[in-house]
């Protein structure tokens, strides 16, 4: 399986990135994890118009990602679900895409593309924590597929 996670965030170092990749090799017995992340010019200037243009500038990067196979997006109005819910999404997928938005978040027709909108609670968190607990739930969601004891 091949996971892709998009996310809108500059490409730099964080003291998280050890957890990334401890969490990526605990995945890698399961699935392939890309992490993606984008952050250009455009939404550089976006972002300094307005929340509408910077949404724009999100769609406009992201849509290339979309495929024919499960479009999952992270966005705070999306259905809370607990690990079950979340493991069945994984559940005989070949690949999967997890898309992380920008601070303002997806435009209304680009969350009409998704083939699902979850959201990881109702607090705020920044786009590294948000990945991180991403990541720890696709890692769950397999340990439930396999019966691991990770789970309980």
């Amino acid at each position: 399986m091949k996971i892709d996670i998009i996310s809108i965030a500059k490409k730099e170092k964080t003291i998280y990135d050890p957890l990334y990749k401890d969490l990526t090799k605990m995945i890698s017995r399961f699935a392939k994890v890309e992490d993606i992340e984008i952050f250009n010019k455009d939404i550089t200037k976006a972002h300094n118009i307005s929340a509408e243009a910077s949404q724009k500038a999100y769609t406009n990067v992201l849509e290339p990602y979309l495929n024919a196979n499960c479009n999952i997006l992270l966005h705070p109005d999306g259905k809370i679900i607990d690990s079950y819910e979340f493991s069945k999404l994984l559940d005989g997928k070949i690949s999967v895409k997890f898309f992380i938005g920008g601070a303002y978040g997806f435009e209304d027709a680009f969350l009409d593309k998704a083939d699902k909108v979850i959201s990881l609670g109702k607090i705020t968190m920044s786009h590294k924590i948000a990945k991180i607990v991403l990541l720890e739930q696709i890692y769950r969601g397999f340990s439930i597929l396999t019966n691991h004891p990770y789970h309980k």
